[in-house]
């Protein structure tokens, strides 16, 4: 039976290269000459520093502005409060999130559901299975999704005929 996996993963290669490259221009903006701005990266949580609240949205920008053009959507971040560190510093915790919440699952198996399509769908720990007799009623239900959920960034993989 043709079946495909939803899931919500971010490349993590390409969000270490994004970090990278925000490092790189950091270092040689002339805003930030003589500052401790940049960003770091332990697994799926970033942590960007800044000596102030208007330098640390301007590291922001820069980490997303390099993320969209490696292609990571910015969906995928879920940025913390902003905590102040010894003297003027600022540094804020960004997580990067990576499966499908219980509730979001649950939220996309009830779009299937209530689409009355000839598929079914269920949750798989971090991930939701599509399964269906017909190879064309999956591929519209990955279309639909795209449409009708568009608050998560979602992937198809594991696509089986």
């Amino acid at each position: 039976m043709p079946s495909f996996d939803v899931v919500s993963e971010a490349d993590m290669i390409e969000v270490k290269n994004a970090v990278e490259q925000t490092n790189k221009e950091i270092t040689t903006r002339f805003d930030f000459k003589g500052s401790s701005a940049k960003v770091e990266q332990k697994e799926a949580e970033l942590t960007a520093f800044a000596d102030s609240d208007f330098q640390l949205s301007q590291v922001r920008d820069v980490l997303i502005n390099k993320m969209s053009k490696r292609k990571v959507d910015v969906r995928f971040l879920d940025e913390g409060k902003i905590e102040k560190i010894g003297g003027d510093k600022v540094k804020q915790v960004i997580k990067v999130k990576n499966g499908i919440e219980t509730e979001d699952a649950k939220k996309i198996v009830k779009v299937i559901k209530d689409s009355k399509m000839k598929v079914q769908a269920s949750i798989q720990g971090e991930s939701v299975r599509v399964t269906g007799a017909k190879r064309d009623d999956l591929q519209a239900a990955m279309q639909m999704l795209r449409k009708d959920v568009p608050d998560m960034p979602l992937e198809f993989n594991n696509f089986r005929d």
